[in-house]
């Protein structure tokens, strides 16, 4: 009895010192907010009252709240009024404008694609024109995002002035109702085999996959291709669904854990699945985030598809809209996503970084199990069970992207050639030389990590010991690592070729002639394809 109440006398004082530690580090931290809050409220007062020239109080609260957010992690971001705004159109997949992809510079608005149908083609806009002036606004003169002068009103008018070709151009566009699918196409690739594009996680994610499946189980599909190449994610919701559609009510998909404990949750699968048993083969690569990492990993785990192509980027993070004043918002991260498994596939980790002050990259991977007991790996995306070379990415070939050069060229390319069926498309090796001699001609700059070192070694001389005869060599290297890149052009040819043939098809059939010639040449497609019709290579790999 003496003991029994020793520990009671014991044991209470304990847990009234947790909560008296845990009480006083909550307001430990919150006198520290409430401190630098009011530091910085002071701060920016005697800033703008005082500052030689005049400020623009909102530019600079704009940059100050984005430098902040810019040291934890890309994704964590303020949303203003118009942010908001495009947020809930992104997620709709709804909005009223002139139907196109536009990439944004300082002085100009580039087409990057014009959907079919719709007003910005139907006023014979296309990719490569470059926007300069909108209305009475010249893009040069806008600071804001002169994107958004592009949407409007249904039936409402814009005058655009463009450059094609070093020809300064004028057009009248008519706004209308533009829909985003999530599913952009879909169709037999044979008589047995089903392929869906599934290109983002809106609102209609799975309501358009799950029609797209149920139509072509009815036109005879055996066999299903998921292809989420490209796909940079989107709804959590919209992911279980979808997964859900190929695997059994109550399975559980994803794990949130994070440090507020109303967001660590579990997510199961709630509805009857429209087949548990037909084959399946998802497809990713480089760009394939967040969502489709979900499915893909998913699937994976629970043995229920064959996952082709290549590693997937890599985002085990998500993201909830938190309401702030005056119609702003924060998008913050608030978890990390974790698959049946038990594994967490973000690659990037923000909270370490480099010299450079870049995020470090997981190098060292953790081994879990999926249902059947195969070996799956955390920390840098999904691998693929079949890896496929021309759906892998390298630094020549996201450099060429990144810089236009595919895109610039594939704008050449249709105004020097005429095409009038995907069956004649043939994109031979002479036309690759050509592409070469494109690049040796332009501007493109390309640093690889080996110059960069050597410049730096360079430029610090003086901690660096150096005769003449060394520096000479250093300098003969970076000339001959300059004519490597070249060299480099045709040893990743499969991949940077495919991303040019991509580029060209869509402008002469649009994105719906693309996945038209995907399904006649595409080898993730073709090769997806073809395991599927090998049931024994199927099960063996699953198994």
């Amino acid at each position: 009895m003496m003991n029994k109440v020793l520990k009671k006398r014991v044991v209470i004082p304990i847990f009234s010192v947790v909560i008296l530690i845990g009480a006083s580090s909550f307001k430990s931290d919150f006198f520290e907010i409430a401190k630098q809050i009011e530091i910085f409220t002071t701060l920016f007062k005697e800033l703008n009252m005082n500052y030689v020239d005049e400020t623009n109080p909102a530019e600079l609260m704009d940059t100050a709240i984005k430098n902040m957010l810019d040291d934890l992690d890309p994704y964590t971001k303020f949303l203003n009024e118009q942010d908001v705004e495009e947020y809930r159109i992104n997620n709709a997949g709804e909005y009223s404008g002139i139907g196109t992809t536009v990439r944004s510079f300082d002085d100009r608005l580039l087409i990057i694609e014009p959907y079919k149908g719709y007003p910005a083609d139907k006023a014979g806009l296309k990719a490569g024109d470059e926007i300069i002036q909108i209305g009475t606004i010249k893009i040069a003169d806008f600071d804001d995002n002169a994107s958004e002068l592009l949407k409007g009103a249904n039936s409402s008018s814009v005058e655009i002035t463009f450059k094609r070709q070093d020809e300064i151009k004028t057009t009248t566009v008519t706004r209308g109702a533009v829909e985003v699918d999530a599913v952009p196409f879909y169709d037999m690739v044979d008589d047995k085999t089903g392929y869906i594009v599934l290109a983002k996680f809106n609102e209609k994610a799975s309501r358009q996959t799950k029609s797209a499946l149920i139509d072509l189980k009815g036109q005879g599909a055996e066999k299903i291709i998921l292809d989420l190449r490209g796909n940079p994610g989107g709804l959590l919701s919209e992911a279980i669904n979808v997964t859900n559609l190929f695997v059994d009510k109550g399975e559980l998909i994803v794990t949130t854990k994070s440090k507020v404990k109303k967001f660590n949750r579990e997510y199961q699968t709630k509805n009857k699945a429209v087949d548990t048993e037909i084959p399946l083969v998802v497809l990713v690569d480089g760009k394939s985030a967040s969502a489709s990492e979900i499915v893909s990993g998913s699937l994976q785990d629970l043995d229920r598809a064959v996952v082709m192509g290549a590693r997937s980027f890599g985002k085990g993070l998500v993201q909830r809209p938190m309401k702030l004043t005056y119609g702003t918002q924060l998008k913050v991260t608030i978890s990390r996503y974790f698959t049946p498994s038990g594994r967490c596939i973000q690659s990037l980790d923000y909270w370490n970084r480099d010299e450079n002050n870049k995020a470090v990259k997981n190098t060292v991977f953790n081994e879990f199990k999926t249902r059947n007991g195969r070996p799956v790996q955390d920390g840098g995306g999904v691998l693929p069970d079949v890896e496929i070379e021309t759906a892998k990415a390298n630094a020549m070939t996201r450099a060429l992207l990144s810089n236009n050069v595919i895109f610039d060229f594939a704008t050449s390319y249709y105004y020097e050639n005429s095409l009038n069926k995907i069956n004649n498309f043939n994109f031979n090796d002479s036309q690759y030389e050509k592409f070469i001699a494109y690049v040796s001609k332009s501007d493109f700059s390309f640093e690889t990590k080996a110059e960069k070192a050597i410049k730096a070694a360079l430029s610090d001389k003086d901690d660096v010991l150096f005769d003449q005869t060394i520096e000479a060599d250093f300098q003969k290297l970076i000339v001959d690592l300059e004519k490597s890149k070249i060299s480099s052009l045709k040893t990743h040819q499969k991949e940077i070729q495919k991303k040019i043939e991509d580029e060209i098809i869509k402008r002469y059939f649009y994105r719906d002639g693309l996945y038209q010639y995907y399904l006649l040449k595409d080898e993730a497609i073709l090769e997806a394809t073809q395991l599927l019709k090998n049931t024994s290579q199927y099960a063996s790999i699953l198994k």
